[in-house]
């Protein structure tokens, strides 16, 4: 079937997928780096506790037959080798079909992760890096021609990407149509970046074009990648410059990076070809019914977008097939943090020394610039800025966090930049909670800091040793 292949798509395949297996990596380093204090059996939010609850049908995951610490190592380390393997050519090199178990096997290793994940892993780009790779399943190696049609499902899912983002902005917050809202979004992002306070200061002229080219990137280039070429690559490549923006200005884990690699579904590079024209007849058949699968999942997600109340980063299975997606559809005027803090008084009073925690990424010492970690993922960071806004975000985990700082736990402390008690853990921790700003260009001068902030109020009371 001639219509069936793209063989002029073979160097954006290849491209398309040497990108997905990296940020595939990155997801398994991340998740091995940090499950023990977040997720372990001794973690903030155990995996066996959660499991006790939890079946198949609810969380689907490798970790309902056995779960220990060494057991979810091997899972995230083995996920990291593969996706390492298949980054450097290994899909490539092997039969189709072996291609074809890699990527599902990297799928299901994911998956079995992010389905017991809680709260850690409830972020949308989660679900975006696992509908990404069920459809890298079907879409072949160098063997055969790209598949058109799982070229198109890629693009489906770029569209839902970007156009879900652009109509959950214009139903919410009244600033993306009044088109200020980042006036304040630099300074208030959940982790900004080493260029945001630059950012921050631009005059309002230019942040309404930013918000306006925003607009047009999300709403308008994404019903352009159906149209023929080469206006379809023309939008591609458009939203690959708009996403490098936002790689500059902020932090977002994976969520940029994904994104530019799913445009080249439709950004047809010149070059490249692929092995065998034609594809055996069996994985015709497999994309066929992928497809037509696809296409019945894609109601639900479809009728979210024209819905007034638009879900955001919503699941509608929990194999995370087709799912709706958007961010910010709100913009918080003011930035709080919750600092971390410790004492060795032995009975806290009014005249005690207390010394702060320090975190990778999120704000706390105002003179340390903001870091780039992205397109790694700061869990705890992530959901310390969410904490910072509501305290139900951080009600299931902060005391066990406190509780393991007074322990002096090193899978915790692993998780932050700096330990102020070195030796021995402190006697007391508490939290407060500040407002952060960013300095103006005077203050900055003048001091070298690049925040500015307030105490607000207490915002977890001190914990002593004695009471865990």
């Amino acid at each position: 079937m001639e219509w069936f292949t793209a063989p002029g798509y073979a160097l954006s395949r290849l491209v398309l997928l040497r990108l997905l297996a990296a940020v595939y990596l990155v997801g398994f380093l991340a998740a091995a780096r940090q499950f023990r204090a977040l997720l372990g059996e001794h973690g903030l939010l155990p995996i066996p506790r959660y499991l006790r609850y939890r079946g198949w049908r609810d969380a689907p995951s490798l970790f309902q037959w056995h779960y220990s610490d060494r057991f979810f190592a091997a899972v995230s380390w083995g996920g990291a080798a593969l996706s390492a393997a298949i980054c450097a050519g290994l899909a490539d090199l092997v039969p189709l079909w072996a291609s074809m178990l890699f990527w599902a096997l990297l799928w299901v290793l994911y998956l079995s992760i992010v389905n017991v994940g809680q709260t850690w892993y409830s972020f949308g780009w989660e679900s975006l890096l696992l509908e990404a790779g069920s459809l890298a399943v079907f879409l072949g190696n160098a063997k055969v021609a790209p598949p058109f049609t799982v070229l198109l499902l890629f693009r489906w899912l770029l569209f839902r990407v970007e156009f879900g983002a652009g109509l959950i902005k214009l139903r919410g917050d009244r600033c993306w149509r009044d088109l200020t809202c980042l006036k304040y979004h630099h300074e208030t992002q959940p982790m900004p970046g080493p260029f945001s306070w630059y950012f921050h200061h631009l005059p309002l002229p230019l942040h309404k074009v930013e918000v306006a080219a925003n607009h047009v990137a999300q709403l308008g280039f994404p019903v352009l990648l159906f149209t023929p070429q080469p206006v379809a690559s023309i939008a591609a490549g458009a939203m690959v410059l708009t996403q490098l923006w936002l790689v500059v200005s902020g932090n977002f884990a994976w969520l940029n990076w994904l994104t530019i690699a799913l445009a080249f579904s439709a950004l047809r590079l010149p070059g490249g070809t692929s092995g065998s024209r034609s594809a055996p007849i069996w994985f015709e058949v497999l994309v066929l019914l992928f497809t037509a699968l696809v296409v019945a999942l894609s109601w639900w997600p479809a009728r979210n977008l024209l819905s007034r109340e638009q879900l955001m980063n919503f699941s509608f299975n929990r194999l995370h097939l087709v799912n709706t997606y958007g961010a910010f559809g709100s913009i918080n005027r003011i930035r709080f943090e919750v600092v971390l803090e410790g004492t060795e008084d032995a009975v806290p009073t009014a005249d005690s020394v207390w010394r702060e925690y320090g975190f990778k990424g999120k704000p706390g010492d105002v003179r340390r610039r903001p870091r780039q970690y992205a397109p790694y993922h700061l869990r705890l960071d992530w959901l310390m800025w969410f904490a910072g806004i509501s305290p139900s975000y951080a009600r299931p985990w902060l005391r066990t966090f406190a509780d393991r700082l007074l322990a002096g736990d090193p899978a915790t402390l692993r998780l932050l930049r700096h330990n102020p008690f070195p030796d021995h853990p402190p006697r007391w921790v508490r939290a407060v909670l500040y407002r952060y700003r960013f300095t103006t260009r005077a203050e900055r001068r003048a001091s070298g800091a690049w925040w500015h902030r307030e105490p607000l109020r207490t915002y977890l009371a001190p914990m002593g040793s004695l009471d865990s």
